[in-house]
This record gives C-alpha cells, sequence and structure tokens, in this order.
C-alpha cells in the first residue's frame, strides 16, 4: 500500500527558494541559471531567495571554488538573503533526523557490508538491493556498526507532481531503500538535501531535470517525517547547437568564461532567463519585467540550445540602453576583472561624450572598447601601417588644408561634414579618401568609428591638435 503523500505547502505560504550548488569547480552556465531561476521567482513574490553550499564530499569541495560560486553570483547580480549555508556544517542534524527515524520505525539498521552490497549488485545488474536487515528480529542484530537505512514503501507507486514535467510516477519496488546515515554515522547527501531544505523553510524547489529522480526518492525521506512536501519543478538541460549536453566541446561553459568576454551582467540576466523560459514573444526585458513575468508554467520541457548569436544580440540591446554612468561602472568592473589597466580621468574624459555612438553598435564590452581606442590614445597619436596607407593618400596638401578650414567651423556634425566635403570636391576626390586621412589622423587606425563622430568626442581643441600633428 501507498502511504499518503505528504502535504505541499499551502497557496498563500511565503515563497522559499534556494540555490545549492557543490563547491567541485567552476560555476557552470547551467547553474547559473538554475539559480537565475530560483531568484526571479522568489524576488518576483516577495520571497527569500537562499543559498546552500553543498559541500559533503569533502574531498573534492575547495574553498577556491566556493568563492568562484559567490563571486559568479555576485556578478551576476543574484543577491541572496542571509548567510550562505553550508551542508557539511549541519552533518550533526542530518545524523539527529536519521537516529529519529530509526527510533520511529521508519528506518532500520542496516550491518551489510558495503563491499557484499557492491558484490551483489555486480552479479545482479538492473535488481534493487534489498537489505535481509529489514524485517530481521531485533535480537539477531550483531554489535557492531551499521547504516541506518530509509524504509521505504515497495508496493504502490510515488508520484511526483513537478510543476514543469507535469506527474512523474516511479514504481517503489524499483527505488532502493536508501542510506541516510553510513556506518561511519556521516550522511548521505540525499538524506542531508531533503534535512536541509525542510529545516530552511524551502517552499519550492527549482532545479535541474537530472535531479527528477533523486525527488522520488526525497519525497519518500519528507513521508517518512510527516513534513510537508515543496513544490518541485525540475528545468531540461541547456544543450549545445548540435543538440547534445553542454560541454567544453561547445566552447564557454562557465559562467566566468562570459563574464571574461564582456557580456554585461544585465545581458547575461535577460538571455539566461529566456533560455527554456518565455513570456510571449518577448525577448528583451528589465529585472523588474522578468521578476513580474516569471512563473513555472513558462518553462518548457524540451531542453534549451545556447545561442552565441541570440546572446549577442541581447547583449547589444542592453549595452544600447545603459546610461553613460552604468556603462562606465561595467568598463571599470571588466577592465579590473581582466587584469587591465584602470582609465585614467582624461580617458574617462574623452570617452564619456563618444559613449552614445559607441554603444550603440558594440556587442560587447571588448568591442565597444576596440572602437574606443580613438579616445584612449594620447598624443602623438601611433599609426598602424593601413591607416598610414590611408594618411599618404591625402596628406600631400588635403590635411593642412583641412586642418585649417575646420578651425573656423562650428563644432558640429553637419558644418563638419559640410567643410569636408567641399574640401573633397574641390580636390575632385570622394570623401572616402578624407575619411581615411583623418580616420588615420585621429585614431591612428583604419577601422574607427564615424570621422565626424570621433571629432565631436574628441572636441575642437583635441581634433585640431591630432590633425596638425598627422600634417606636420
Amino acid at each position: 500500500m501507498t502511504p499518503p503523500a505528504p502535504s505541499q505547502p499551502a497557496p498563500d505560504a511565503p515563497v522559499v527558494t534556494r540555490f545549492a550548488p557543490s563547491p567541485t569547480g567552476y560555476l557552470h552556465i547551467g547553474g547559473a541559471r538554475t539559480a537565475l531561476f530560483n531568484w526571479l521567482y522568489a524576488r518576483g513574490r516577495g520571497g527569500r531567495f537562499l543559498l546552500r553550499i553543498e559541500d559533503t564530499d569533502r574531498a573534492r569541495s575547495t574553498p577556491e571554488a566556493t568563492a568562484a560560486i559567490l563571486e559568479g553570483l555576485t556578478w551576476l547580480g543574484l543577491d541572496w538573503d542571509g548567510e550562505p549555508i553550508s551542508q557539511a556544517g549541519r552533518a550533526d542534524r542530518h545524523a539527529e533526523v536519521a537516529r529519529e527515524m530509526l527510533a520511529a520505525g521508519t528506518a532500520y539498521p542496516c550491518y551489510t557490508p558495503a563491499d557484499e552490497i557492491a558484490a551483489w549488485r555486480e552479479a545482479h545488474p538492473n535488481q534493487v538491493f534489498q537489505s535481509p536487515w529489514r524485517d530481521a528480529d531485533p535480537a539477531t542484530r550483531p554489535d557492531a556498526p551499521y547504516a541506518i537505512r530509509l524504509r521505504a514503501p515497495r508496493e504502490g507507486v510515488t508520484v511526483i507532481h513537478d510543476a514543469v514535467q507535469g506527474d512523474v510516477t516511479f514504481r517503489n519496488d524499483q527505488l532502493d531503500d536508501m542510506i541516510l546515515l553510513r556506518s561511519d554515522g556521516t550522511p548521505t547527501y540525499m538524506h542531508a538535501v531533503v534535512v536541509d531544505d525542510h529545516d530552511m523553510g524551502v517552499t519550492h524547489i527549482i532545479r535541474g531535470d537530472d535531479h527528477l529522480t533523486n525527488a522520488a526518492r526525497q519525497a519518500q525521506v519528507y513521508a517518512a517525517n510527516g513534513w510537508a512536501l515543496p513544490v518541485f519543478a525540475h528545468i531540461p538541460l541547456i544543450h549545445g547547437t548540435d543538440g547534445k549536453k553542454l560541454s567544453k566541446r561547445h566552447g564557454a561553459v562557465g559562467l566566468h568564461e562570459f563574464a571574461a568576454m564582456g557580456y554585461p551582467p544585465a545581458a547575461m540576466r535577460n538571455y539566461l532567463a529566456r533560455l527554456g523560459w518565455s513570456h510571449g514573444d518577448d525577448e528583451l526585458f528589465s529585472d523588474a519585467e522578468a521578476q513580474a513575468w516569471f512563473d513555472l508554467d513558462g518553462i518548457g520541457k524540451a531542453p534549451a540550445r545556447l545561442d552565441f548569436k541570440k546572446l549577442e544580440h541581447v547583449s547589444s540591446h542592453h549595452i544600447a540602453q545603459m546610461d553613460d554612468a552604468a556603462l562606465l561602472a561595467e568598463i571599470a568592473a571588466f577592465r579590473q576583472a581582466t587584469g587591465a589597466p584602470a582609465l585614467t580621468p582624461r580617458q574617462t574624459e574623452r570617452l564619456t561624450p563618444a559613449l552614445g555612438v559607441l554603444k550603440a553598435k558594440a556587442r560587447t564590452l571588448p568591442q565597444l572598447m576596440e572602437q574606443a581606442h580613438f579616445a584612449l590614445v594620447d598624443r602623438p597619436v601611433a599609426r598602424d601601417d593601413k591607416a598610414q596607407a590611408g594618411l599618404d593618400a591625402v596628406s600631400d596638401g588635403i590635411l593642412p588644408e583641412l586642418t585649417a578650414a575646420l578651425q573656423h567651423v562650428n563644432w558640429n556634425r553637419d558644418d563638419l561634414e559640410a567643410a569636408a566635403q567641399r574640401i573633397a570636391e574641390a580636390h575632385g576626390v570622394g570623401l572616402g579618401k578624407i575619411a581615411a586621412g583623418l580616420r588615420a589622423a585621429l585614431a591612428g587606425r583604419s577601422s574607427t568609428p564615424s570621422v565626424f563622430d570621433m571629432m565631436l568626442a574628441l572636441g575642437r581643441e583635441e581634433s585640431l591638435a591630432r590633425l596638425a600633428d598627422a600634417a606636420s
């Protein structure tokens, strides 16, 4: 007989979500999306978003990986409530619950050595190990170390009412009596997760669908303790463009790699939110809109595919929408994170008036900084070979004449362009020839923003000084 399922949180209960990464490496882009979904769901409902570091694997968990996870979440702009919880630090509580279950009869001691169980499983593939100690007479129990196993139901089914996957049914005879506490007194991950989620008051567990089978076994622990079952929402994993599970062969998979490529955090939040979730046809939105719109019924069942072209499109939108102060702050943070020197006050002064033009076309921060080269270099401006070739074509008389003409025009785009056009016509050349020389003089490169945009950003004095340097 199947035991009655534990109740779920009341509809009006405060929402509590959690992100629970294992600190065994960098923060994967899939983990970042899971954290974002939990953050959006909680923040959009005035709830709490908690962080738990699942560091029970002491051999593989490192402080460096924990620090990387916290730094990644901070960079992404996801704030959490309270202090991060260490799962390893709660081992005594996990053991306490296991012993309470043992005393209540919902768990039992198992004396079968681990090597015997491994040998049995090797000899009986695809079969569920059933401990001979489950119904043994207590009088036969030896005075020896033992593991504590869950007394799971062996008949009927366990049904997970998943908010994304729908009802998922597991036959109980296919689920073993999982170990709660090992014979050395250490708790298992599967047991610790349930105790932690219960004690933290988690109402909604939003995680990857690779945990769906775990949910069935964990639900049995909830039921054995009479605890309210949280709402489960198992989201499909992220695949590469070839439809296969995302891995290093697809390129960047760590959140730190995307940060190093210069995608602003706001763009990453927008893109990751749309990676497996939708709100009508909306592709570009703010944090406030995402929090207001995000719901579990908008998550699809099919794996999402990482698409760098779409990410660049989203990134370009958010760069273009930033005000100058916010964009300068992002540039400063990006340069610091990548080890580039901080901009000098003079560079910032020249860069600021150019941002309006630069951010309209940039897809990433490195692209923006590449186009901003003209504003960052000091006189005399060094020229690369291609730029020098463009300067040679107009330097014989035209550039000095143009420099003189520009000294007397109003410093606006129409008048600057008109003056250049008059000089070009007088010499029987196209405006492109004039522009090539101006690019070389102003930026030292052949690929730049519009020469007139550069002149407006640099201002009259600096522009004329650079032109004079090139003409001399």
